[in-house]
């Protein structure tokens, strides 16, 4: 089962190594991993989607909370949260399946942001399941290239941070 964990760390050098040797060290897989400064440029904020049972999550959480960067852990596993994921996908764009790439990227709410005489590059937004939707149906027209940039996370509602979970 997938679980997706959000991690406040220091931003400091040397942060993302220690919680990426954390999980290498311990054999835990990283399915994804987002980092990026939060409104404090003195804080980031790591979404990790990893493996396991409930034994292993549980060790997990302990690890990351023993890291003294550390500033707070958050597992969303059974908690509601607004989830989306950034893909980019370049696509064969021949004049017999132009039309139906654009159809498809129109209905899933995708931009064109790129388009070449044989290819266009489409870019999303969206719940991993939409992503993998679009990516299903655009197969068949041939995909180039794909890059997505793992899940971010926000738990719902006015909680943050700062205050309480």
């Amino acid at each position: 089962m997938n679980h997706t964990i959000s991690v406040l760390v220091e931003n400091e050098f040397g942060v993302l190594s220690r919680v990426a040797g954390l999980f290498s060290g311990r054999g835990f897989n990283i399915a994804s991993l987002s980092v990026a400064p939060t409104l404090d440029p003195s804080v980031s904020r790591m979404t990790i989607v990893t493996s396991g049972d409930e034994q292993i999550l549980e060790q997990i959480n302990k690890q990351l909370n023993k890291l003294i960067d550390t500033i707070k852990v958050i597992d969303f596993t059974g908690q509601d949260y607004v989830e989306r994921e950034l893909v980019l996908i370049k696509v064969n764009a021949e004049e017999e399946t132009r039309a139906e790439v654009l159809r498809i990227a129109d209905i899933f709410r995708a931009k064109v942001v790129d388009v070449t005489p044989r290819s266009y590059t489409i870019e999303i937004t969206g719940a991993p399941t939409k992503i993998d939707a679009l990516i299903e149906l655009l197969r068949p027209m041939g995909i180039k290239e794909l890059v997505r940039s793992g899940p971010v996370v926000l738990g719902r509602g006015s909680k943050g941070w700062k205050g309480s979970e």
